[in-house]
């Protein structure tokens, strides 16, 4: 019975440690994973795409708050369908992934 309770246990923390990685949002708990060959196809768009880098004077990094008048860019379908609620800022070689709901950058892609 003792060995079955544990059994249960280590699958519950094992399942759940698994989903909690995948959960998508702002802040340490909820992160965005994007794959190597999503970074490799965000990258190609910005060159393809010619994507004008913007000036920020502020250093960017996750959990900045972006100002009010910088303007946030619609992530393409092509990112996939996982992004497609997000927007995006090109500045300094680097894409910054931003929630638009408080303009806060979830993900850095170099």
């Amino acid at each position: 019975m003792k060995r079955a309770l544990v059994a249960a246990s280590a699958i519950a923390i094992l399942t759940g440690a698994q989903s909690f990685a995948q959960t998508v949002g702002v802040g340490p708990a909820e992160t965005v994973i994007i794959e190597p060959e999503q970074r490799t196809v965000i990258r190609d768009y910005v060159v393809k795409e010619r994507v004008a880098p913007v000036t920020v004077k502020e250093r960017l990094s996750v959990g900045a708050t972006l100002p009010a008048d910088l303007e946030l860019q619609t992530v393409p379908g092509t990112w996939g369908p996982r992004l497609t609620k997000y927007r995006y800022v090109y500045s300094g070689d680097h894409v910054y992934l931003v929630e638009p709901s408080d303009r806060r950058v979830i993900q850095i892609i170099e």
